[in-house]
């Protein structure tokens, strides 16, 4: 372990009683403005990054609005759209993900991205799979890889192979998805993944989430043998982690599948960790119930998902989710924060 790791841990133990974030205290009304839809596409994730041009740049899993929700795993892609401001509008600007060449890992769909800017260039991590049409065969295809490009708008160069692959009779045997990075005060970088273990096909064993840990941006990362986010032996108990490191912590909001960890139903939970390995529930775990307060009013969703933060002087700004409100309604909220 790193003097500076070693640093940053003792000071968020030093720091650990004031660095109780509370999200529900945080969110802001939310504005129409700042609910992003793409005509004619479902839309789903989105994850935020400014521009050296000062603009705002969305990235988003789309497709076809008449294939419906379940179609994101056999024909999403990954697009951008842009904005003067942070929270929105955004219009669609280009795709910057598409299908490619069937002998590739990440051939026919691309989904779950988040963007970063490490140093001078930017980071886009996603899944991707392939399959042969059917459903299931391409839900099992899925890995994570890496693109890289020098602007938003840029010319990405993919991962030729996935930058996560599974490993065999491990908690990810089957499949993994849902990557989530933040660079360590050593300067080495931390991924949590969500994996599926061997088990009754076509769904598979328990689904769990992992550590992983590299060098560099681009990796290899390097995995970690302790299962995060565990609850007892619930099979699925968490999903669509976003990590971060803020003021000596380690933070985490993942998708509470059905409340095990917030008692408040399916909804946002909050983690912390002091070294990245393990976690623990925050505090203030819960994050969000399956709500938008809008400021002309609350309005209740059916899946609230995909969380991903932007931050403005190192503090959480806003909170990007996907919402479902149909099996043809689905779009993407900024939900404003304040610190």
């Amino acid at each position: 372990m790193s003097k500076l790791l070693i640093v940053s841990i003792l000071f968020g133990m030093l720091n650990a009683n004031a660095q109780d974030l509370n999200f529900t205290q945080m969110i802001q009304p939310v504005p129409q403005s700042a609910k992003f839809e793409d005509k004619g596409y479902m839309v789903w994730c989105g994850s935020m990054v400014k521009g050296d041009d000062g603009k705002y740049y969305l990235f988003y899993s789309r497709w076809p609005q008449s294939k419906k929700h379940l179609a994101w795993a056999t024909d999403s892609e990954v697009a951008v759209a842009v904005s003067n401001a942070p929270a929105g509008p955004y219009k669609f600007a280009k795709v910057i993900l598409p299908k490619r060449d069937k002998k590739y890992w990440d051939a026919d769909v691309t989904h779950n991205p988040t963007i970063h800017k490490f140093g001078n260039k930017y980071y886009l991590y996603y899944m991707g799979n392939y399959g042969n049409g059917e459903w299931w065969d391409h839900r099992n295809h899925q890995r994570i890889g890496v693109a890289v490009a020098d602007s938003p708008l840029g010319q990405w160069k993919r991962s030729d192979k996935p930058l996560v692959d599974t490993t065999t009779n491990a908690f990810d045997h089957l499949l993994t998805n849902n990557p989530s990075v933040a660079q360590r005060p050593d300067g080495t970088f931390l991924m949590v993944y969500k994996g599926v273990s061997n088990g009754k096909m076509p769904f598979g064993g328990r689904v769990l989430h992992g550590v992983a840990i590299a060098n560099r941006p681009e990796g290899p990362f390097v995995k970690q043998p302790k299962p995060v986010f565990v609850k007892d032996t619930v099979k699925f108990a968490a999903e669509d982690p976003y990590i971060w490191f803020q003021e000596g912590k380690y933070w985490a909001i993942v998708k509470d599948m059905k409340g095990v960890f917030t008692n408040a139903g399916t909804s946002l939970a909050l983690f912390e960790s002091l070294d990245g390995l393990d976690w623990k529930p925050a505090k203030n775990i819960l994050v969000s119930t399956l709500e938008i307060p809008w400021e002309s009013g609350t309005e209740k969703v059916g899946k609230l998902e995909r969380p991903q933060l932007y931050f403005e002087n190192g503090k959480p700004k806003i909170l990007f989710c996907a919402v479902y409100i149909s099996d043809t309604v689905n779009y993407n909220v900024a939900i404003p924060l304040k610190n």
